[in-house]
Formats: structure tokens, sequence, C-alpha cells
């Protein structure tokens, strides 16, 4: 197809999809916002499988104007993610914000408030936030979907980190309605020399569009780690975009396990010198399930380094998708950074496709990608079976060291650990 007709049919989809649509109320920042994010959905269009980082994922069932209906699921009295760790819990259900089931947000070195009282507002310090960071993010490659977020999204959480809080903030997804459709918007502002850690996790919604926007100030840190789980019938797509000062370190882990269609996206800018950004993530899935983690990580500033570990462990016809890019600017000497993906087929069915991709404009850079697909070691196996240990059993523990290089990117060992045993359990349910 003629790429201008093609652009066409974007175009006009986006149109039919926003026509009749009334942008949310708010003050003046969160209106100019919103009304450059739907211009932008307007002029890019609705992404297709014709694009160059769609053409391993159908973005249909995320565009349409339906809700495919998905039962709920049935969690078996399995505790959710992060349940025994002390945290303040902000719960969202099915998209909405859920103060009674929230703890009071109030932490010393924090401050928290609702995107949609934030909104009211004529001035908040999110302003020069919301919405900016996901513009950047339209350029080299096009994101509508993330437009269409902060065009519309009217819950979400403001996050202003000051000070190093004593407890994570945890942001807990949780879904009652066979129909939900969500779309939730976070930003969060780590102050020079703060440091906070933000879990996620819960199924969200039956279909979900989410933004988290994260500006890291020099000399701050971020802590992300997310738990997608714990339903098979959700479909959604997911943007973290990330800027980052001097000396400032940003370390994102998601486990994914279940669901429909998920599409993670990171876009992530190292602009200060002698940086840091890593960003993991352990995949596992079974049946009818689509992964897809795009990842575009610009070295803007000299000295800095990036890491991109991603594993995911497939069966019975699952599809894992990996998109990866380190762009490295003509400015960014002495860059290092590193690239893997790697798949674990447990079976003919299951299927990996990978897109890693280098893009180097300086002279004194350290970088390497690299990405692999295969089958569990048969001479391990033997190895194990020999000493007495069940095969499924030993087919568990080669799974999890497999996805072991991935969980070591979490800095707390105990969240890793966490996170571990829910894998482990996972595998014992499906034998």
């Amino acid at each position: 197809m003629p790429r201008a007709k093609l652009k066409a049919q974007k175009v006009e989809a986006a149109n039919a999809l926003l026509d009749g649509r009334a942008l949310p109320q708010g003050g003046a920042w969160i209106t100019r916002a919103r009304s450059d994010a739907e211009q932008r959905v307007r002029d890019m269009g609705l992404p297709t499988k014709r694009d160059e980082y769609w053409r391993y994922t159908d973005p249909r069932r995320l565009t349409s104007a339906d809700v495919v209906a998905g039962a709920l699921h049935d969690t078996q009295g399995e505790a959710p993610a992060f349940d025994a760790f002390d945290r303040v819990k902000l719960v969202f259900v099915d998209g909405v914000f859920d103060a009674d089931a929230s703890d009071p947000m109030a932490l010393d070195g924090v401050e928290i408030c609702q995107l949609s009282q934030a909104a009211m507002t004529d001035l908040h310090w999110a302003r020069d936030i919301y919405g900016a960071l996901e513009a950047r993010g339209q350029s080299p490659v096009e994101r509508p979907l993330a437009s269409l977020n902060t065009a519309y999204a009217t819950e979400g959480v403001l996050i202003r980190v000051t000070g190093k809080p004593a407890k994570p903030i945890s942001l807990i997804y949780q879904r009652k309605s066979e129909t939900s459709d969500a779309m939730v918007h976070h930003v969060i502002r780590v102050e020079s020399g703060a440091e906070a850690t933000i879990l996620e996790n819960g199924p969200f919604a039956t279909r979900f569009n989410q933004v988290m926007e994260v500006d890291i100030a020099d000399g701050g840190t971020l802590h992300h780690i997310r738990a997608q789980g714990r339903d098979h019938e959700r479909a959604g797509s997911a943007h973290f975009f990330a800027r980052l000062g001097a000396g400032s370190h940003l370390k994102s882990f998601t486990l994914t396990a279940n669901g429909a269609l998920i599409r993670n996206d990171s876009v992530i800018w190292l602009d200060g010198g002698e940086g840091s950004a890593h960003v993991a993530g352990a995949t596992v899935g079974d049946g009818a399930f689509h992964h897809d983690d795009t990842v575009f990580i610009t070295h803007g500033a000299p000295r800095c380094e990036s890491r991109q570990v991603f594993k995911k462990v497939l069966r019975h016809g699952a599809v894992g998708v990996f998109q990866g890019k380190i762009l490295v600017d003509q400015i960014a000497q002495l860059t290092d950074g590193y690239q893997i993906s790697q798949s674990l087929l447990l079976d003919e069915d299951a299927q990996f496709l990978a897109k890693p991709e280098l893009e180097i404009y300086a002279d004194d850079v350290k970088c390497s990608h690299g990405s692999t697909s295969g089958e569990i070691d048969s001479n391990q196996l033997f190895y194990l079976r020999a000493r007495g240990v069940p095969e499924d059993t030993a087919k568990t523990l080669l799974v999890l060291a497999f996805l072991a290089e991935a969980l070591d990117e979490i800095a707390d060992p105990a969240y890793a650990e966490d996170l571990r045993a829910r894998l482990e359990a996972w595998f014992e349910r499906r034998g």
C-alpha cells in the first residue's frame, strides 16, 4: 500500500474515534496539554500492523471503539504481589481511584495528589512534565496511543519526591468489570538527591492504556518495580517515559504473567552525564498470550550507562516480542550500553520475535547487544534428573535460572525474591 494512502487511513481512523469526544475539563495548563495531545493523535493517526514498530503486534484490539469482554480471573487465594511489604497503597478499581481502599497520601519526603484534583488548578508543578515527555517521545517513533492517553486520561497520581521516604509507594490495580476500559496517567518528579521506590501490581482493567512520565533531577534515584499478572483476559498498552539528569539513576523492572495482549513501551533519555538507566523484564506466557517489549534509550550525555535485560519463557502458542534500541549521540562519549533479549521456548508452538538495534554517533563507546532463542538444555535437564530431581521440578529450576539475570536487575533482593516465588508458583500451578 502506498505510504500516503496508509497515512490517510490512519488519520481517518483517528478522526472517527475522536470526533464527538469531548476533552476533559480542567485548568489552563492541563487543558493546553490535552488539546496538544489530541491534535498529535489526529496528525499521526492510529497505529496499524503496517507500522515498523507494530509489525509484530496487531494493535486493533487496543484502538477499536469497542472493548472485547473478558471473564474475571479467579486468583484461587493467591496473595497479590508485594502484599508482605509495608507500603503506602494507592488503589485503582477498573482505572478509577478508590480513596476508601487507599492509604492516606501522607509520607515524609513525598507529595502525592490525584490527577483529577490537580487538573482543576491553574498552576501545578506537573505542568512542565505532563504531556511534555510523551510529546518528546513521539520522535523518531510515533506513539499515538500515548498521546491518546495524555488527551483523555482523568485518573492517575502525581508524585513529587523531595527526600528519601521510608516506605515505597504502591500503585494497586484491581479489575471488577468484564468490559472496563481504563486510561490512567501518572507523573513522577524526583528532586535532586531524592530517592524513592514505586511499586505497581494488578490486572488493571479489561483493556487499559497507561502512561507514566518520570523526571529525575540531578543526583536523583528511582526504583520502579511492576508486576503485570493475575488475569488471563486483559489487553493493554503501558508507556514509560523517563528523563534523567546528571548523576541520576533509574532501575525499572517488569514481571509479566498471563494476559491476552500486552505492549510495554519504555522511552528513556540520559540527558546528564554520569547517569544510569537499567530496564529489565521477565515474562512467562502460556497459550493465547502476546507480549511486546519495545525499548528506546537515548544517550545524550557523556559517561552514562544503560542496560536492557529481557527474558521470556513461552509455550503452547504464546508469542513474545522484543524491540530494543540504543541511540548514542555524538556528544555521548564514554557510553556503556548493554542490551540482551533471550527467549526459552518450551515447545514448538511458541514464538519469539526480536529486533535489537544500535545507532552510534560517538567514537569512544562500549556498546553490545545480543538476542537468542532456544529450548531447555537437555544436558542440564539430564544432570538434574540423574540426581533424583523430578522432571517438572527440574524444568522449573532451569527456567528460574534462565530468568535470574533479569530479576537480578532489581536492587532490593527482598522484592526480587517475592517475584521469584511467584514465578515458581506459576509454573507449579500450570505443570
